[in-house]
């Protein structure tokens, strides 16, 4: 039964619609990685915040240090603390100077000193429990799943801390000022950077600045939204694109296969391959092609159906005859009547025979044919070769035969050598048949630019104006008179058309003509394209 695919079930549409989806998500999932842009805001903060801590050691190392009597210069905890807090009270940086011993002497974010230990620290915000919150906390959760933070150290504050905690301390002691970025244990990003507190190059403490990375997090969060944003109205289109594509590509496709399963099973040639060579491309072409095998294939069983009931009709006649000669034989008792009948029948064998010979020749051309390779083949070796088996084997009073093969010129073909040299032995024996004892047949080859052109001629009484096409005519017969009837099947010419034509050359009959008017022989001119 004919076969049909919904369109939305179609293997074309979902291999379109994942290879373009594939190739808009590649590209996006590298964007939305965006370790690059995060890692330029991380160290254009890590730039601020070194800047700032500079500006406040200088200002630290002026103003809170005293040198006491043994010539040792120091920071005074008592004026280290209130500056800090006028310092940094407006803004989000965290403070803390660690003496070069490592302790802690002095937090921006504790009131009073690290005995008293009331730490100002700001609260987040309440999560939003409408809509929109929902939706930004599940889209916070689908970017984590983006790696950039996984790699980072873990920073957990201790109670009591001490300068042993941050690594960073004892680089900035060596008189370094480097940048660490850790993440807490919720995961959002916090940024040190520690400076030496130095007056006369000598180093009196570290300062320890601590910045929230919030709103780092926030820009790439925005940034990856962005992208996010433009991904789903690129994917929208590419859905919608990857549909339509598929559906110009598949819809004929489908008219197509549908068309061919319908003239496969259907009965009659009431369905036709749908047209689509307005399309100008591979579809249209696809389309022409089916159209013109779909005829090929209905000329194919009409010259079928036709050549069966020509055989059909060929074989008829000596079965006939036999019938009868085989039913009188039976009835009749005198022996020369006998014989005649006998003859008779023999005569009719032998007829079915060369018939039958004839049209298992005819039936498998076709096959052979398109199975056989191709070889270069020398037209004018070849018709040498023919004339010489001829003279070999005739008689003083068969016709002779004279060559005219073009001195120099390629005469190569390409085809089969044995079926070509069939067409020339049919053509050969028709002029023989039809030569007056003695007469002369001229077999030439000659160039003529990209084609090669034989010619058989001969003698005889030629043939008939209006028939000068019918003779390559499957069973047609047109003898010379006194020859024994049943000789030859009437398919030697058109086998020997079937096999021209195969090779992509025609072949047609033609009249000689005397200078008075009058015809003078037969000639047959083949064209084949040279090699």
């Amino acid at each position: 039964m004919p076969r049909r695919r919904r369109a939305w079930r179609s293997p074309l549409t979902r291999r379109i619609l994942a290879i373009n989806v594939a190739v808009l998500v590649i590209p996006i999932l590298g964007l939305l990685h965006l370790d690059q842009y995060r890692q330029s805001l991380v160290d254009s903060a890590f730039e601020a915040l070194g800047t700032q801590g500079r500006v406040f050691s200088s200002s630290l190392a002026s103003t809170a240090a005293i040198t006491s009597d043994e010539g040792i210069e120091r920071l005074l905890p008592d004026i280290t603390r209130p500056l800090m807090r006028v310092l940094f009270s407006d803004t989000e940086i965290r403070a803390r100077i660690f003496t070069p011993s490592g302790e802690l002497i002095a937090d921006s974010f504790m009131l009073g000193g690290p005995s008293e230990q009331v730490q100002v620290e700001e609260l987040p915000a309440p999560d939003d429990m409408s809509t929109l919150g929902a939706m930004g906390r599940f889209y916070d959760y689908l970017t984590n799943w983006i790696p950039g933070l996984g790699d980072l150290p873990v920073y957990d504050e201790a109670v009591h801390q001490n300068a042993r905690d941050f690594p960073e301390i004892e680089d900035a002691l060596a008189g370094g000022s480097p940048g660490v970025a850790r993440v807490d244990r919720r995961g959002n990003l916090v940024l040190f950077v520690a400076v030496p507190v130095q007056r006369y190059r000598q180093i009196l403490g570290v300062l320890l600045l601590t910045k929230d990375g919030s709103d780092i997090t926030a820009a790439v969060h925005d940034r990856r939204r962005d992208i996010l944003v433009v991904f789903g109205v690129a994917l929208a289109v590419t859905v919608m694109l990857s549909f339509y594509l598929a559906g110009t590509l598949g819809r004929p496709i489908r008219k197509l296969a549908h068309a061919a399963d319908l003239v496969r099973y259907g009965k009659g040639r009431q369905y036709e391959i749908p047209d689509f060579s307005k399309r100008k491309d591979e579809i249209g072409d696809l389309s022409i092609a089916l159209r013109d095998m779909t005829e090929a294939l209905w000329n194919r069983l009409d010259a079928i159906e036709g050549f069966a009931a020509d055989v059909a009709h060929e074989i008829k006649n000596p079965l006939t005859s036999l019938r009868s000669a085989v039913e009188t034989v039976a009835r009749i008792e005198d022996p020369v009547q006998q014989k005649r009948l006998m003859s008779i029948i023999v005569d009719d064998v032998a007829r079915l025979d060369r018939l039958i010979s004839d049209i298992s020749d005819a039936s498998r051309l076709d096959a052979e044919l398109s199975r056989a390779e191709s070889d270069a083949v020398d037209v004018g070796q070849l018709l040498r070769t023919l004339a010489e088996v001829h003279q070999a084997t005739a008689d003083d009073a068969d016709p002779r035969i004279e060559l005219d093969i073009a001195e120099g010129a390629r005469l190569v073909v390409s085809g089969l050598e044995d079926r070509l040299g069939q067409v020339i032995r049919n053509l050969l024996t028709n002029a023989i048949s039809f030569s007056p004892p003695g007469g002369l047949i001229e077999l030439a080859a000659r160039r003529d630019r990209a084609w090669v052109i034989m010619t058989v001629s001969d003698e005889g009484p030629g043939l008939p104006p209006e028939k000068l096409d019918n003779v390559f005519d499957r069973f047609y017969s047109e003898r010379p008179e006194g020859e024994k009837f049943g000789t030859h099947s009437g398919l030697g010419l058109s086998i020997s058309r079937q096999i021209v034509e195969a090779h992509g050359g025609t072949i047609r009959a033609e009249n000689r003509m005397a200078e008075d008017g009058s015809v003078c022989g037969a000639r047959f001119v083949i064209r084949l394209p040279a090699e």
